[in-house]
C-alpha cells in the first residue's frame, strides 16, 4: 500500500479517526493512516467541528482475504 497525495477534510462535530478511516476507505483499521499523517492532533479522540486534516489517498490497498466477499 502507498500514499498518493492528500486531501483535506474538515471535521464536524464527533468525528473520530476510525470513523474517517470507515469513510474514506470503507475500513476503520486503517485509521492509523489517518493518524500518522495528522500527528498534532495524535491524541484526540473525538473531534470538534472545523478541524482541517489530511486525509492520504491510499494506493494499492490490499484487501484480507479473510472477510467476508460483501467486505471486499
Amino acid at each position: 500500500m502507498s500514499i498518493d497525495g492528500y486531501k483535506q477534510f474538515t471535521t464536524r462535530a464527533g468525528d473520530t479517526f476510525d470513523y474517517l478511516a470507515l469513510a474514506a476507505y470503507n475500513d476503520e483499521k486503517l485509521a492509523s493512516y489517518i493518524i500518522a499523517a495528522n500527528p498534532d492532533y495524535s491524541g484526540t479522540l473525538i473531534f470538534g467541528a472545523g478541524v482541517t486534516l489530511q486525509i492520504p489517498v491510499l494506493k494499492d490497498v490490499d484487501v484480507p482475504q479473510t472477510l467476508p466477499p460483501w467486505r471486499r
